[in-house]
């Protein structure tokens, strides 16, 4: 079931949110909890429910595990613990990876059928993960099974994110105040979750219908001419961006309806003046994870700059093949790991010489960060190292002054058009939590220009939202499934 369809907005969404308030003003919070986790369980059933028993057996093995391993700090037990959850993952998301590299290097001839990879498995398996190692480091607090089961599969952050940490979530399903504003809560939420709604269906799919075919001829062996291959790695850009920072914005929407306060994932990274400014505002929970349970466990930078170095190029390449099995991944999390690199050590260079970033420099910064990103995204879209490579031939190709502004893979006469506009929206433009700076829970301030845009309960903001949703409703066709549904 998908946030942007019609069955979810029109019946699920709704008998979940009247189910859940009734329970809890009639019958306690214990009951509308439960009543969440059944609804969560029911959302992710939809997909497939014979995955339902994966996602059932995760929890209570892992709740299992945690409880034996708290105040005892019992290390087999976590290396059991994270050992089976990492088995699982890698099971179904590397080994017809793993089997068809075996077979290419070696010529084995093994033969494993097609592995279809569960919905949002690396997203909870992260998330236990971190419960575990916590609990072996008494930074967890005891917990009630019914806390953690709603923790794990609580429906709008479940299938692709934010990573959510069970400080950030658990003490909230215990808080008396969990039910307090009830009517702004939802106002809040329903607002955030129009913002979310209209990037996903209005921007990111409207600019598909240019990055999708030309991949998808590039792939097919077509020589992209320059023109072609700007428009198809720049329309991925910002298709990737408004794709799953919608989600996430939609995600946060949906559990501020309940009264719950999802983490922050997104900070306009395409603002950012450097790489490491990009990862602390790009998928900023997966930076945190990364970070927390991997980084930091490596050494960090406590041992030295080459050792540093080392361990972000660790970190950025298993960040990369968690997004999924390929070797355009591995690429992908390589090239941000050297990008990093050479960031810091641009910034050390800078701090033992003393030089002062003019506004002109500031600027060059922004456009080489992004230029690099755009590169990068090439790696993470392609199907194969040769269409990559083909289309960053073409971007970077010596005689684009004797090409037109033809395609025969596609009409690009409004792409020239469009795609601008998505980039500068995406750079300018103000986030969703600029604009709900009036809501605590943002933690943003909003600039003193853009007063008319910070959101307050209104009738202007009213019919605002139900004009964004309204017309996401319009545009709305097929199932277009979310980018991150396949990592």
């Amino acid at each position: 079931m998908l946030f942007n369809s019609y069955v979810f907005i029109f019946a699920f969404l709704p008998l979940v949110l009247v189910g859940y308030y009734l329970l809890a003003s009639r019958m306690g919070m214990k009951w509308a909890l439960f009543w969440l986790i059944l609804a969560s369980l029911f959302f992710y059933g939809w997909w497939n429910p014979i995955y339902l028993t994966l996602i059932l057996v995760s929890i209570v093995f892992n709740y299992a595990i945690s409880k034996r391993i708290e105040g005892k700090r019992n290390r087999h037990l976590l290396t059991l613990g994270i050992a089976v959850n990492l088995g699982l993952l890698a099971y179904f998301k590397y080994a017809n990876f793993f089997v068809d590299n075996l077979n290419t290097l070696f010529e084995a001839g093994l033969v494993l059928e097609t592995v279809i990879l569960p919905l949002a498995i690396s997203f909870f398996t992260f998330q236990q993960i971190a419960f575990l190692v916590d609990t072996y480091r008494q930074e967890s607090h005891a917990y009630s099974f019914l806390n953690y089961s709603l923790f794990v599969c609580f429906f709008p952050q479940l299938i692709a994110g934010p990573i959510v940490h069970h400080r950030q979530m658990m003490p909230q399903f215990a808080s008396p105040s969990l039910l307090n504003e009830r009517s702004r809560n939802i106002a809040i939420g329903f607002s955030i979750f129009a913002i979310g709604l209209f990037k996903k269906v209005v921007i990111a799919d409207s600019i598909a219908a240019y990055s999708t075919p030309l991949f998808s001829a590039a792939e097919q062996g077509d020589t992209l001419n320059f023109y072609e291959a700007w428009c198809a790695a720049l329309a991925y850009t910002g298709q990737l961006y408004f794709d799953f920072s919608g989600y996430s914005d939609m995600a946060i929407g949906l559990g501020r309806m309940f009264g719950i306060r999802l983490p922050l994932n997104f900070n306009s990274p395409y603002k950012s003046g450097s790489i490491i400014e990009f990862w602390k505002r790009w998928h900023i929970t997966l930076s945190t994870f990364l970070r927390d349970y991997l980084y930091i466990p490596l050494g960090g930078n406590r041992k030295g700059p080459a050792r540093r170095y080392v361990n972000l190029i660790i970190t950025m390449l298993l960040g990369g093949l968690w997004h999924g099995a390929g070797w355009l991944f591995v690429i992908w999390g390589l090239l941000h790991g050297v990008y990093l690199v050479i960031n810091h050590a641009w910034r050390n260079l800078r701090s033992d010489i003393s030089l002062r970033v003019t506004g002109l420099e500031r600027s060059f910064y922004h456009l080489l960060t992004f230029l690099a990103v755009v590169v990068a995204w090439v790696f993470f879209r392609a199907e194969s190292l040769d269409s990559a490579w083909s289309i960053l031939q073409s971007m970077f190709s010596a005689g684009f002054l004797r090409q037109e502004f033809h395609s025969d893979q596609v009409d690009l006469s409004m792409a020239f058009i469009l795609i601008p506009i998505v980039i500068l929206i995406a750079w300018f433009a103000p986030n969703s939590q600029e604009m709900m700076a009036q809501d605590q829970s943002s933690g943003q301030d909003a600039s003193a220009d853009r007063v008319w845009l910070r959101w307050r309960p209104s009738a202007y903001f009213a019919c605002a939202c139900s004009l964004a949703v309204l017309v996401s409703l319009s545009m709305m066709q097929g199932n277009s499934e979310f980018l991150y549904f396949q990592f």
